[in-house]
C-alpha cells in the first residue's frame, strides 16, 4: 500500500468520526453519564402510600422538632 491510500483511509475515518460525533457523543457524553446516573438513582424511590402517609408525617415532624434553632434572644445578642 502506498501513502495515498493511507491517507485516503485517515481522511474517511476522520470524516465518517466528524459525521457520528453528535449520536456518539449522546451515547458516551458526560450528559449521558449523568442523566445515567440519575435514572440509576430514581430507580430506588418509591411513591408514600396512604397507610404509610400518617407514618411519613409523623417522622417529619419528629425530623424538624429535633432541629437545632435559635431563641429570639440569642438572634438579638448576635
Amino acid at each position: 500500500m502506498s501513502w495515498l491510500y493511507i491517507a485516503l483511509l485517515a481522511v474517511a475515518v476522520v470524516l465518517v468520526a466528524g459525521a457520528e460525533w453528535p449520536r456518539l457523543e449522546a451515547r458516551f457524553g458526560v450528559d449521558s453519564r449523568r442523566q445515567r446516573q440519575r435514572a440509576k438513582r430514581k430507580k430506588s424511590f418509591r411513591v408514600v402510600g396512604d397507610d404509610e402517609a400518617d407514618e411519613f408525617a409523623a417522622s417529619v415532624e419528629r425530623d424538624l422538632a429535633n432541629l437545632p434553632t435559635i431563641d429570639d434572644r440569642e438572634r438579638r445578642s448576635r
